[in-house]
């Protein structure tokens, strides 16, 4: 680590790996503004990838966003920048930090077989990074952390790197610790002195990047004394890591572990995911041929990071649901790739950025496409074959020819029409599916309606195709309140969906307020009586009832019972009364919501010989139950969620306290976990609309939670007189 330098490559051409062990899939994780994208175009320009200027050959920057994320400066999508470094290619996954796009990082985890976590060295650390890492530690992902933002007048590598041990190494702080010490230059103006190099604490060695390239020392007495400690910890950590359990005793007895013997148990504890070093980089100055700390930190990734041969074997069943047998990382095994990411693009059409987990893909063959089991959310189940077009590597806007994509690396497939963000490619004649990685579950409303008559005809096929692309959006079809509902992580999310409606597949559309599915009751047992009498020549309307309504306990729907004597509504017009007050019902008798948990009972009646008929017979029971409900008290009932919270503990008081004033009654508490509880409370949905975005804030980006229907209650009066005010204005 630092004791050695690689050749780097890779400018303008595609990147064709001809074994897995040649390869490295990293995934950038850190909050937004952490510096991941600059951090990527460093890389790439000390890897060779880009010109000094940022630039491939034919001008397209690296770092290229489409044109959302040009207009709004931040990431929103998963992107891939393949690099060449020491004849190893490495896929680099930059992933958006902003926790509405958490569905892109998932996919990046997904993707790839080692994390690298950005920080900050002047904003520090957030909940929502921490909550990562510890899904990381959970699967056992080998990670490092990377501290940018030195450049900061406030920024401090070392209580940057005391942070990082106390946050990712609560359980072993040994396990997180600097591998490189920061090297200052003169202080300017403002006191604060630049980082210009590092200190290698193996090596014992100086890197300087003062003159924009990397020249390497040997230190200076005072610099030596500088790293005496911080090495002295390093190589404790290295120890207690070493699968040599003879090295802790030799180290303890004075002896000089030689720095090859050290460098080899980092790199295998790195691997494992037990040994989480910290590194520092910063993007290269203007001239520079390379950013401080980047070759450091490419030799970590090709040397510490474990290759796709080193992930555990993937469990795979064939669409049936049958059992297969694990499949590994073998180029000449059975086909089995799953689609990360889902694009369009207006010249090619849809692309598919897909991994390779065994097999090889190829250009022009005909592959299965195993659905994924998304169908509630608007992404239907897929069982069917494709032939797939041209494979590429992409690098910013670029798209680079490929030949073929082994097992273990990533490619980008166009033409797969039929393909989304989660499904599973294998060979036409061994269908597989790969089990679906988990993704969040979107809860906050984004009701629309099409802007004008073109966009209503062009909206249904926009919608399929958004929806495509992200597994974490939910299309909803409401019957109750006939809206289409978009079901999002968040605000920007919700803003970059109608943005990509309105770009990409030129559909306009308006927010409307989202609606709760309310419904209507009677509040106590009222009588009403329908006469639908017309005599206008020829055949005329003749039709009266008489029902009483009673109110049934919840859940007990609409019962109807004929309670009627002596044939004074015949027979055949007992199914027309019947019908009349259900459709009455479905179309609700105060404020426009359906009726429920009511007995109608049909008491009494008249009939015409001649004039009676099924229409007028419907329109009387229509008629008697809306002036049964003039003259009864109607409660409007509204349903009530059952609310499950996820949050630090030292969250729980503003939770609850939150939920008390959206009428939530809470129900209990438990542990999930170390430092996490779980709070279950009851609400009105009509409350918690915005809880998706309103929990962010209370809990500083850290909670989650859970919902689902539990029943329909009585709405408060005061609160139903508005709703029924707002009702009557609309109509």
């Amino acid at each position: 680590m630092g004791a050695t330098s690689h050749q780097a490559g890779a400018a303008g051409r595609a990147l064709t790996a001809d074994r897995p062990s040649s390869i490295r899939n990293v995934v950038l994780v850190g909050h937004s503004g952490s510096g991941k994208t600059t951090l990527v175009e460093a890389l790439a320009l000390t890897a060779g990838a880009v010109n000094r200027a940022g630039r491939v050959e034919d001008g397209a920057t690296v770092s290229d966003y489409d044109e959302i994320e040009h207009r709004r400066q931040r990431s929103v999508q998963l992107s891939l920048v393949p690099v060449e470094w020491g004849g190893i290619k490495i896929n680099i996954l930059d992933t958006p930090g902003y926790a509405d796009f958490v569905g892109e990082l998932r996919a990046g985890l997904r993707a790839a077989d080692a994390a690298l976590f950005v920080v900050s060295a002047s904003d520090g650390i957030d909940g929502a990074t921490r909550m990562v890492w510890d899904e990381c530690e959970a699967v056992g992902m080998p990670r490092a952390i990377v501290v940018t933002h030195l450049e900061a007048a406030r920024s401090d590598y070392t209580q940057m790197t005391t942070v990082c041990g106390e946050i990712f190494g609560a359980e072993d702080p040994d396990a997180v610790v600097p591998l490189y010490l920061p090297l200052h230059g003169p202080a300017g103006p403002d006191g604060h002195a630049p980082v210009t190099g590092l200190l290698g604490l193996l090596s014992q060695r100086v890197y300087d990047y003062s003159s924009g390239e990397r020249v390497e020392r040997d230190p200076d007495p005072a610099e030596l004394a500088l790293i005496a400690d911080a090495r002295s910890r390093l190589i404790e950590g290295i120890i207690a890591e070493s699968e040599d359990e003879s090295l802790m005793d030799r180290y303890l007895g004075g002896e000089d572990i030689d720095v090859k013997t050290l460098v080899d148990d980092l790199e295998r504890a790195v691997a494992r995911g037990t040994f989480h070093p910290v590194l520092m980089a910063a993007p290269a100055g203007d001239g520079a041929r390379q950013g401080l700390g980047t070759v450091e930190l490419l030799e970590l990734v090709t040397g510490g990071f474990p290759t796709p041969l080193e992930r555990a074997a993937v469990t795979v069943t064939r669409p049936d649901g049958s059992a297969r047998p694990e499949v590994t990382c073998d180029p000449a095994g059975p086909l089995v790739a799953e689609v990360v990411k889902t694009s369009s693009d207006p010249y090619v059409g849809r692309v598919s950025l897909v991994r390779v987990f065994s097999g090889t893909l190829k250009p022009e063959e005909t592959v299965h496409v195993s659905g994924h089991g998304l169908a509630d959310r608007g992404h239907e189940d897929h069982d069917v074959d494709e032939r797939i077009g041209t494979l590429t590597a992409p690098f910013g806007k670029q798209q680079r020819a490929l030949t073929r994509c082994i097992a273990g690396d990533l490619a980008c497939v166009a033409k797969l029409t039929r393909a989304e963000t989660g499904d599973t490619l294998s060979a036409k004649d061994d269908p597989l599916l790969m089990e679906p990685w988990t993704m969040p579950d979107p809860l906050l409303p984004l009701a629309i309606e099409a802007h004008s008559k073109a966009d209503e005809d062009k909206l249904s096929q926009g919608l399929a195709r958004l929806v495509a692309e992200d597994p974490t959006m939910r299309l909803e079809q409401n019957p109750h309140t006939h809206q289409v509902v978009l079901w999002c992580l968040g605000e920007a999310h919700q803003d970059v969906a109608l943005e990509r409606l309105r770009t990409r597949y030129g559909v306009q559309v308006d927010p409307v307020p989202h609606k709760v599915s309310l419904r209507e009751t009677f509040g106590v047992k009222a009588a009403g009586r329908g006469r639908h009498v017309k005599q206008s020549g020829g055949h005329g309307q003749f039709a009266i009832c008489e029902i009483e309504v009673e109110p049934l306990p919840p859940g007990s729907g609409i019962e109807f019972v004929d309670k009627v004597v002596g044939g004074a509504v015949p027979r055949q017009f007992i199914p027309s009364v019947e019908k009349g007050v259900r459709g009455q019902a479905a179309r609700g008798v105060a404020a426009g919501y359906p009726l429920v948990d009511v007995r109608i009972t049909l008491l009494d009646g008249k009939a015409h010989s001649v004039d009676s008929s099924d229409a007028a017979f419907q329109t009387a029971g229509a008629l008697a139950l809306r002036e049964a409900a003039a003259e009864a008290r109607i409660d409007l009932l509204e349903p009530v969620a059952e609310l499950a919270v996820l949050i630090p503990d030292e969250y729980v008081g503003p939770v609850m306290s939150d939920l008390a004033g959206r009428r939530g009654r809470v129900v209990g508490t438990d542990q999930a976990g170390p430092g996490r509880t779980r709070v279950r409370a009851e609400i009105p949905e009509i409350e918690i609309g915005r809880y998706a975005v309103e929990l962010r804030s209370v809990s500083h980006g850290t909670g989650r939670f859970a919902r689902a229907y539990a029943r329909h209650e009585p709405m408060p009066p005061q609160i139903a007189e508005k709703v029924r005010e707002q009702a009557a204005k609309g109509s």
